[in-house]
């Protein structure tokens, strides 16, 4: 077990165990990281993923762990693919506990000013950044409400408080997402649904980030209290944290994880 495994190990929420929680593009990435420690939490993990080899990799991984998972293809731009995943995990576990929005267009986009980005992929970003989220918290409802118990995580990005230039769609969907918490979470309390947002920094994946530099990346982790690169381990005692019984009173709410490059 590396260094990173047993610190994930550390950040254990008994009142997981037995949950059942949706990550969707966690096929890689924050969400990949964000499956591994929901399993190792007692939960168990939904990979929904549109690439189908990573989904089935990551549960295959965990799987090999002695735990539990399941991967189910989906897109979150469609409301079909969205609508089959519910279901298929609501047919097999009668449950759907936790949903974490984290698929998101980010690291493929290149860096430019508004006025130069395409409609078409301004469209593009919107769709899957915030109609996606809206789309799975849609179709989770169903059971949460027959539960009178459920958590949404939306992950949001600490870039919207920063204003980060050249990325104005990602900045504009992750905006809206925080919204979409603030007004969800109005709606939902009444049912035992608590709604949060995550707001991670510059986290550093297996991803491939072209757009940024060595010098880049420098300057921003000298933004930082905390002087290193963040990774998705940082974010997992956060999102296991607001999908747990301890966030029965804590909802409309966005926490922060960027090594204090912003403070609000």
């Amino acid at each position: 077990m590396n260094a990173t495994d047993r610190n994930s190990q550390n950040l254990v929420f008994p009142s997981l165990s037995g949950r059942v929680a949706i990550v969707t593009g966690a096929g890689q990435g924050i969400g990949r990281v964000f499956a591994k420690a929901f399993a190792k939490s007692g939960a168990i993990p939904v990979i929904a993923e549109r690439n189908m080899k990573n989904a089935e990799s990551v549960a295959q991984e965990i799987v090999a762990d002695g735990r539990q998972a399941v991967a189910i293809e989906t897109d979150v731009a469609d409301p079909t693919s969205i609508q089959r995943m519910v279901a298929a995990v609501d047919a097999r576990f009668g449950r759907i506990d936790v949903l974490v929005n984290n698929a998101g267009l980010f690291s493929t986009l290149e860096m430019r000013s508004f006025d130069q980005i395409p409609l078409e992929e301004w469209e593009r970003v919107l769709r899957v950044n915030v109609t996606g989220p809206f789309l799975c918290a849609c179709a989770v409802l169903p059971a949460m409400k027959r539960a009178k118990w459920g958590r949404i995580v939306n992950i949001a990005s600490a870039a919207v408080p920063l204003g980060r230039p050249n990325y104005l769609h990602y900045i504009a969907s992750k905006s809206a997402l925080q919204g979409m918490t603030y007004s969800m979470a109005r709606e939902l309390g009444p049912d035992g649904i608590a709604v949060n947002s995550l707001l991670p920094g510059a986290t550093f994946t297996e991803i491939e980030r072209k757009t940024v530099t060595p010098q880049q990346k420098e300057r921003i982790i000298g933004m930082q209290c905390i002087p290193r690169a963040e990774t998705p381990e940082d974010l997992v005692g956060t999102v296991l944290f607001l999908s747990s019984d301890a966030t029965g009173f804590l909802t409309g709410q966005s926490i922060v994880v960027d090594g204090g490059a912003t403070h609000r």
